[in-house]
This record gives C-alpha cells, sequence and structure tokens, in this order.
C-alpha cells in the first residue's frame, strides 16, 4: 500500500500558479486552489514582527507520495518566495486512509 502525505501551502495571492507549475516539475500530479483571506492584523504584524502581511490568499493543496513529499515542498518554497518574510507557510501531515484514488 503505498504512504501520502498531504502537503498544505498558504501563499499570497498571485503565487498559486507558480507554485503549482513548480510541484508539477517536482513530481506532484495535480493539486487544489482555493481562495482565501488572512485573519492577521496588518499593523500589529508590522509593529510586532516587521513584516507586511497581505490579507488575500491562496491555500494550494497537494495529496502526494510519500517519497516525493519533501521535493515538491522545496519546489514550491522557491517558487513561491517563502525565503522572505511573510511570503507565505508550507506544511506537511501524514495521510493514514485514502478512498477514491485509483492506480
Amino acid at each position: 500500500m503505498k504512504e501520502y502525505e498531504a502537503i498544505f501551502f498558504i501563499l499570497n495571492e498571485g503565487y498559486v500558479d507558480e507554485a503549482m507549475e513548480a510541484a508539477r516539475a517536482a513530481g506532484a500530479r495535480g493539486g487544489t486552489i482555493i481562495n482565501g483571506r488572512g485573519t492577521a492584523d496588518p499593523e500589529e504584524m508590522i509593529r510586532k514582527l516587521g513584516i507586511s502581511v497581505q490579507a488575500e490568499k491562496e491555500l494550494l493543496l497537494i495529496l502526494a507520495e510519500k517519497g516525493d513529499k519533501t521535493a515538491i515542498m522545496k519546489a514550491i518554497s522557491a517558487a513561491a518566495g517563502l525565503n522572505k518574510a511573510g511570503g507565505g507557510i508550507g506544511f506537511s501531515v501524514p495521510v493514514e486512509d485514502t478512498v477514491g484514488l485509483s492506480a
């Protein structure tokens, strides 16, 4: 049985297409994009962390085989500019069960 990881990236609006393109190049077969809005107070973020935050977000969700996870996450991080403060966040969680996947 294959092992999967769920990869989540919360990106500033406008970066998700480049991120998905990089993810595909790194082995992702597809993903889901959800539009969202952050709840952080922009003034407080500047005052406390010294970073500017954008309210409009795009969430990129990818189900990947466990062995592909690291390459996909690194590719998205580079493409979406996550090396800069306030550029977004990415994380993964192991997936215990799946339904609806075909070989």
